[in-house]
C-alpha cells in the first residue's frame, strides 16, 4: 500500500526514541540483551503505527457526475442545515467572510462534519471537481474535534473548490493531539483539482467540515456512518449554483 513521504521524519523520530531507550537502559544497568529487545521493540511498534498512519490507499471516485464523495475517512458526526444567518457566524467564528466563500455565502448551507479517529486514513481528498483556492490558516483552539465547538473555534485551514454546479468550503481542523494539517496545491492562486484527488493531510485524529450551498445538493448519508475519502457519495447536485 503507498504511504506518504511525509512519514520520514517520524520514522526518524522512532529510531532516535529507540537509541535513546536503549542509553537509558544502560544508564540503569540493564542487561545488553533485554536493552535490545526494549529498544527494538520501541522502534519496532512507533514505526509500524506511522507507516499505517500516513499509508494513502488508491481510491476510485463513482463515475456519476452528479455525486459529491467525502473528503476524509471516518464517521459522519453531524449533518445540519445553516440559515443564512447561521452560516455567516460560522464563517465569522471560522475567521471567513460571506464575500471570500462565492456562492456558499449567499443563502443557506448544508454542512457535512466527519470525524477522522486515530486509525483512520488521514490523507484529504477533493470532494468535487474544480478550482480550490487556498483561504488561510487560522490559529485557534484545541478542543476535542468529537465536539461541536471545535467547528468555529479550532485551528484550521480553509480551502474554496468551486466548479459550474456548485461550492464547497473544505475547512481541515485540528484537536488536541493532531496539531497540524496540510494543503498540497499552491497556497497563492486558484488550482484546478479532479474529484478525489488528495489534496492535503490532517495529523492524528481530526475533523473535516465541508460547507455546500443547501439549493444545490441533496444529502446522500446519515449520521453515524462510515465513509471513505474519494469513494463514498455524501450527495448529489441536485441544481446549479445560486445566481
Amino acid at each position: 500500500m503507498p504511504v506518504r513521504k511525509e512519514v520520514i521524519p517520524f520514522l526518524a523520530a522512532a529510531l532516535l526514541l529507540g537509541a535513546a531507550s536503549a542509553l537509558l537502559c544502560r544508564l540503569l544497568n540493564v542487561p545488553w540483551p533485554l536493552t535490545g529487545t526494549a529498544a527494538g521493540l520501541l522502534t519496532a511498534l512507533l514505526s509500524g503505527y506511522f507507516l499505517y498512519f500516513f499509508r494513502d490507499p488508491p481510491r476510485t471516485p463513482p463515475a456519476d457526475p452528479q455525486a459529491i464523495v467525502a473528503g476524509a475517512d471516518g464517521r459522519v458526526a453531524r449533518i445540519v442545515t445553516l440559515s443564512p444567518e447561521e452560516l455567516r457566524q460560522r464563517l465569522h467564528g471560522a475567521g471567513l467572510r460571506a464575500d471570500q466563500v462565492g456562492a456558499l455565502g449567499r443563502g443557506a448551507a448544508v454542512r457535512f462534519s466527519i470525524f477522522l479517529s486515530l486509525f483512520d486514513v488521514h490523507v484529504n481528498r477533493a470532494p468535487i471537481s474544480g478550482a480550490a483556492r487556498f483561504l488561510g490558516y487560522f490559529p485557534g483552539r484545541h478542543f476535542f474535534t468529537f465536539q461541536e465547538k471545535s467547528s468555529d473555534h479550532n485551528q484550521h485551514n480553509s480551502i474554496l473548490i468551486e466548479n459550474e454546479n456548485t461550492c464547497c468550503l473544505f475547512n481541515q481542523i485540528v484537536g488536541p493531539v493532531c496539531r497540524r494539517v496540510v494543503y498540497w496545491p499552491a497556497h497563492d492562486r486558484p488550482v484546478p483539482v479532479k474529484q478525489g484527488e488528495p489534496i492535503g493531510m490532517m495529523k492524528f485524529g481530526s475533523r473535516l467540515d465541508l460547507y455546500f450551498p443547501a439549493e444545490t445538493v441533496r444529502v446522500a448519508v446519515r449520521e453515524g456512518d462510515r465513509v471513505r475519502a474519494g469513494e463514498t457519495v455524501i450527495a448529489a447536485i441536485r441544481g446549479g449554483v445560486p445566481a
